[in-house]
């Protein structure tokens, strides 16, 4: 299957808090988009590798995305190496996207720069023919994205560009809520964690407010881009 984007986190959730409400506008508009998430969470205080499986499928069934994929990275403590470069580069060949999407450049958790510089890393590397893949005994042709774009997440970022994403908030909360064990639950006595509080759940949607604001339109989604981003003409632009 041929997607138009890919898009990675280093866990379970990182694509529906960075990026969801993008998603589910490019699918609503015909686009075809994917996930893979590298690891299970499975260091996250509160829940289990299990259950963060169960909640992702639930995300993916919210979002409407085509495919879902966990490649079972070591959260925490996967690297930027030979062999997790050649697994992403083996997704990255199967699907063949035109945009991936990837964690910030710079983030609280260590797991988000790292896996932001490792699926880069391995998208140029995808494009070398010298480098080969196989995936079910099968060779793999190259390839390379158009773009890779990064979403923003802990940290406030100062996007390259932002995405007009009103109308498709709702899709996002509820896919963000989909992670049922991570984050506000006035009832549950499990240990505080920064994401756990009203105040981030909150901010999910404060924050596409005030980069809508800077838009003029009510909700956006930030990205940086690894290079400059080209517009047909001004007519294009909001």
């Amino acid at each position: 299957m041929k997607l138009d984007i890919l898009a990675f986190g280093a866990h379970p959730d990182d694509v529906e808090l960075g990026c969801a409400a993008t998603i589910a506008k490019e699918i609503s508009l015909g686009k075809k988009v994917g996930i893979v998430d590298l690891t299970q969470g499975e260091l996250g205080t509160r829940g289990s590798a299990e259950l963060r499986f169960t909640e992702a499928e639930n995300a993916k069934e919210i979002l409407g995305v085509s495919i879902r994929e966990n490649l079972g990275f070591a959260d925490g403590f996967f690297t930027n190496d030979k062999e997790h470069q050649l697994e992403i580069i083996k997704m990255i060949r199967k699907y063949q996207p035109e945009i991936v999407l990837c964690n910030a450049i710079d983030d609280r958790h260590i797991d988000h720069p790292k896996g932001s510089k490792l699926v880069s890393d391995a998208c140029f590397l995808s494009g070398l023919v010298k480098v080969e893949t196989e995936l079910n005994g099968v060779y793999q042709e190259r390839w390379r994205p158009k773009q890779v774009f990064h979403y923003i997440q802990w940290k406030s970022i100062e996007p390259d560009f932002v995405v007009d994403v009103t109308g498709f908030m709702n899709k996002k909360i509820a896919s963000v809520m989909a992670y049922s064990s991570q984050f506000y639950d006035p009832k549950s006595n499990e240990p505080e964690t920064p994401i756990t509080s009203k105040n981030f759940t909150d901010s999910v949607e404060y924050r596409a407010k005030d980069l809508g604001r800077l838009i003029g339109v009510e909700y956006a989604e930030g990205f940086t881009s690894e290079r400059y981003v080209g517009v047909e003409n001004l007519s294009k632009l909001i």
